[in-house]
């Protein structure tokens, strides 16, 4: 039999229908009914609301689990905001301090960033209307213009570091604080105007002069009221944090120029519709941090004291009259009382008399310590997209379970890494590009006539240091199959494997073959096309001892004469 859906609903619906004791009331007394009736009905309202009248258990605030669950339902902003500073504050201070969440950043910005994404245009000739030969010589060109300015300490306003260092500190911020902003100015340095970036810590950006949040400025982000998008932020002269005896300023710039170029990078995760500011990495786990960092610090202090030998000598009270007179015993009862209790190992203690040492075992280490550790890792894990493994950096299992860890610790770095180049990598490249178009070192027909012929100019891949192997053999026949199936391509697996590209290693590949043939070092390929090394006049040896003489080689085998074929018979 089916079930009614909305038996449920009619049932709560006559809950609040007039009960006999009412219909027969309002036939003598109406009124007296009808305030009745009102006063059961605000009754049953609240009793439903206290209880949750929907069908999820989750909600119900009548059970001993749920009753004091009681969250607030702000918005993004209101959720969010309030809570960022100590957020901000408390996330450095694991990051400083906490080995768990100081390991846990450092792999993240390794595997992510590491030693920099690199720049690689990845145009289409057809589309633009150039030859092939034409579209290698742009590309080989603009990368090598593009490396030039990125490996120079130009690239960024306080020239200390260049461009990989600055996305290796902009990302190592964006997770730390929750957000970081990147401004894009255009500057004069040896009569040659350049970009120049320069990374704005979170904490920077705030409300001027401590003012309130509104509907179009929300910390230190001012929004534009009809769409809600950032149109500028306001950046502090001096940190918060910084007490320099003088008041701060602050310096309003404009998300983008009035020609559409971008002035500030914004990088941050956006977790709900109308978040203006990131939330830290950490945020969600602060709590489990800490109380893990606490637990450690107990065992490990637990752990040195249990490893303390000291010796405490005892006396009775004639003893010590008898051995030491009036003013020795005065000055051991000062130094006794003096004593803090700090105990060294290897420390002899004299007790006064009637004091007893009595010395327990804090039974260490911890037989359980380590079990509830791994527990915890997988939750932090789990909430950082990290396996545990991966996390503490300790692959105990077998091959399969160590690869498929890395493997998904892999697919979290690999998106993270298409994120920073999306809001980073990508918008400088196009500002580089852009200025050095219009000051002809670049040539690029249509770049400002058309949006779609500039975006064809400025597509490009970025690539960054590879996984590494966990058994390189393995690994390198599973890529030499998904070459030989057609499922990939060199230039994937090259990426894949070291993040370098492959057409700049066949050039090397190229000239390296070259170089070996011409020495006659080029190792020969056996008909089984395994290759052998190649013989040398000297064997390839530095020894001036004469070597061996060789047995001469076997003359090769004849073929085995046949018996002479018996005659025919004479025909009859």
């Amino acid at each position: 039999m089916a079930k009614d859906p909305d038996a449920a609903l009619r049932a709560f619906a006559r809950r609040f229908e007039p009960n006999l004791v009412e219909r027969m009331l309002a036939h003598v007394l109406p009124k007296t009914a009808q305030r009745l009736h009102r006063g059961r009905m605000q009754f049953e309202m609240q009793a439903s609301i206290g209880r949750g009248i929907g069908g999820y258990v989750g909600a119900r605030r009548d059970r001993a689990a749920t009753a004091e669950w009681q969250p607030g339902g702000g918005s993004a902003s209101s959720d969010i905001l309030p809570d960022l500073p100590m957020l901000r504050d408390r996330s450095r201070d694991q990051v400083r301090n906490a080995p768990v969440a100081t390991g846990a950043l450092n792999t993240e910005v390794t595997h992510v960033v590491g030693t920099g994404l690199s720049y690689t245009p990845a145009i289409d000739a057809a589309r633009l209307g150039i030859t092939e030969d034409s579209a290698r010589e742009w590309t080989a060109g603009t990368k090598a213009r593009f490396k030039a300015w990125a490996e120079s300490t130009d690239c960024h306003l306080q020239r200390q570091l260049d461009f990989y260092g600055l996305t290796d500190l902009a990302y190592r911020s964006w997770m730390e604080s929750g957000d970081v902003f990147v401004l894009t100015p255009m500057i004069e340095r040896g009569g040659e105007t350049m970009l120049a970036l320069q990374v704005i810590e979170a904490d920077r950006v705030c409300n001027p002069r401590g003012k309130f949040d509104s509907d179009t400025l929300q910390d230190g982000v001012e929004l534009d009221p009809t769409t809600g998008e950032p149109v500028a932020i306001h950046v502090a002269k001096y940190h918060p944090g910084d007490f320099r005896g003088q008041a701060n300023s602050w310096e309003r710039i404009a998300m983008r120029a009035d020609n559409g170029r971008r002035n500030v990078l914004h990088l941050f995760d956006s977790l709900r519709p109308g978040q203006v500011r990131g939330v830290p990495w950490f945020g969600p786990i602060l709590e489990p941090l800490k109380q893990l960092q606490k637990w450690s610090d107990a065992e490990l202090n637990a752990a040195v004291v249990s490893s303390i030998w000291a010796v405490f000598v005892e006396m009775d009270h004639e003893a010590f009259a008898e051995i030491f007179d009036d003013e020795s015993a005065s000055r051991l009862v000062n130094d006794a009382q003096r004593w803090s209790g700090k105990m060294d190992s290897g420390k002899t203690i004299n007790l006064l008399p009637g004091e007893k040492a009595e010395m327990k075992t804090p039974g260490r280490p911890n037989p359980q310590f380590d079990p509830f550790f791994q527990a915890m890792m997988t939750q932090i894990g789990m909430t950082l997209g990290v396996p545990k493994e991966v996390l503490m950096m300790a692959f105990q299992s077998s091959y399969t379970a160590a690869r498929g860890a890395f493997v998904m610790a892999w697919r979290r770095w690999n998106t993270r890494r298409d994120k920073v180049a999306k809001m980073l990598c990508q918008p400088v490249l196009e500002l580089w590009l852009t200025h050095d178009v219009a000051e002809g070192r670049i040539a690029a027909p249509g770049f400002f006539a058309d949006k779609v012929v500039r975006a064809a100019w400025c597509s490009s891949m970025w690539t960054g240091d590879g996984p590494g192997s966990v058994d390189p053999l393995k690994e390198v026949s599973a890529a030499e199959k998904r070459v030989q199936l057609g499922i990939s391509t060199l230039q994937a697996e090259s990426i894949l494997h070291d993040g370098q590209d492959w057409e700049a290693k066949q050039r090397q590949r190229a000239k390296e073959v070259q170089l070996q043939r011409r020495d006659g070092t080029l190792p020969q390929t056996t008909p089984s096309g395994a290759a052998t090394a190649p013989e040398s006049a000297d064997n390839g040896s530095d020894d001036d001892t004469e070597a061996p003489p060789r047995r001469p080689a076997a003359p090769p085998a004849q073929p085995m004469p046949r018996a002479p074929r018996p005659a025919a018979p004479p025909s009859r």
